[in-house]
């Protein structure tokens, strides 16, 4: 392996200069790559020298680019069986952004700058917020993780690499306003007819998302140990899998008022070949968009939770998940359980302490006491 200086003198008399690395691959082929600085070779063959020794190196002539691993990803990713929903977004994440931002970028010279670049990108031209590059920053990544178990690349450069979310100036979600406060929860509660109730009792109790309700089956609804189990969702398209994270399969301890409720809605539930506690008439998976049109929707209008147009006032079933945690975090003098952080993590189904604390940190109450701060000062300076 050698670095050398090459000079030339185009047509127009210029003298030019560039520095080309020399080597041979474990194969024993050889290959030549060029570069316009002494240090960025010497950079590079160090690398490859080190990759060469490790078995993980790939030519820069013989890479692929990022469109080509994309749909290596995609196919293998549907070997794997993967939920057609999931599959849908990650066919989206590599359409909409990866392809036309990097599609011809090959592997080899892939590097951080260039997701840094590609983020700024999809800021400035796509207008993707900080969920959706978040988003598609995660699936490139799954991506050079196919391509690294292919012998593609030796190294994922987006490991590690943090998405500017744009944390600064963002709002805290906020009772009465995100979450819907305890009277609203009464008041929706006792508008509920005989149809929904049942559902909406066991979302607003036990927290869970409204995949998870869709998905729910007798067999996990324990009466006798007040508990439900929560061991599988169902998706966009309305095919039944597991929960979105192994934290999602999880037990949530439930009341007599939900247990009776899903007693007597028993009773007259229609029949389901998959067992279904909340199927449609006609026993198969409920659509989300009908559960928000023709359940939460009129519901919150008849209870008269309405905003200034008349409308209904919290238009996504997330709003009843959101009530469920700070009811769980709320002190027990004030009507809630004051429950610990860990345990609203568990109870929610959150993969990490750190998305529940992201979303719900401020409603925990605070442990500051000005007399109690008081008195350690002084026990500490006299």
């Amino acid at each position: 392996m050698s670095v050398r200086k090459r000079e030339w003198t185009t047509r127009r008399g210029e003298s030019k200069a560039a520095w080309v690395l020399d080597y041979r691959a474990r194969d024993g082929k050889r290959h030549l790559e060029t570069f316009s600085k002494k240090k960025d070779a010497d950079a590079r063959a160090s690398q490859v020298a080190v990759d060469c020794q490790d078995g993980v190196h790939v030519p820069d002539s013989e890479s692929i680019t990022v469109a080509k691993a994309g749909k290596n990803w995609i196919a293998r990713r549907t070997r794997d069986g993967l939920e057609r929903g999931t599959l849908t977004q990650y066919r989206g994440h590599l359409k909409d952004y990866i392809v036309p931002g990097l599609g011809k970028v090959k592997l080899a010279d892939l590097s951080t700058p260039h997701v840094s670049r590609f983020e700024g990108w999809m800021h400035d031209e796509k207008d993707a917020s900080p969920v959706m590059r978040r988003k598609v920053i995660t699936s490139l990544s799954s991506l050079l993780k196919v391509a690294m178990v292919d012998g593609e690349i030796n190294r994922n450069v987006v490991s590690g690499y943090r998405v500017r979310d744009g944390t600064r100036g963002k709002k805290k979600i906020r009772v009465g306003v995100d979450i819907p406060t305890v009277e609203e929860i009464r008041a929706f509660l006792e508008a509920c007819n005989c149809k929904w109730r049942p559902f909406f009792m066991t979302a607003v109790f036990t927290g869970m998302r409204v995949s998870e309700l869709r998905g729910l089956t007798w067999a996990d609804v324990n009466r006798n140990a007040g508990e439900i189990h929560v061991r599988q969702r169902a998706d966009l398209y309305h095919e039944i899998g597991p929960p979105k994270s192994e934290a999602g399969d999880r037990v949530i301890p439930v009341g007599p008022k939900v247990l009776n409720a899903l007693r007597h809605w028993q009773l007259g539930c229609p029949w389901s070949p998959l067992g279904l506690v909340f199927p449609t008439r006609l026993g198969n998976v409920q659509s989300t968009s009908n559960i928000r049109k023709r359940g939460l929707m009129p519901t919150m209008e008849k209870a008269g939770i309405v905003d200034e147009n008349g409308r209904a006032k919290y238009t996504g079933l997330h709003a009843l998940r959101h009530f469920y945690a700070s009811w769980l975090i709320n002190p027990r003098e004030n009507g809630g359980q004051g429950q610990s952080p860990k345990s609203v993590q568990a109870k929610l189904g959150h993969s990490t302490l750190a998305m529940t604390m992201d979303t719900y940190a401020h409603l925990f109450p605070s442990d500051d006491d000005p007399e109690q701060l008081r008195a350690a000062e002084i026990a500490l300076v006299g």
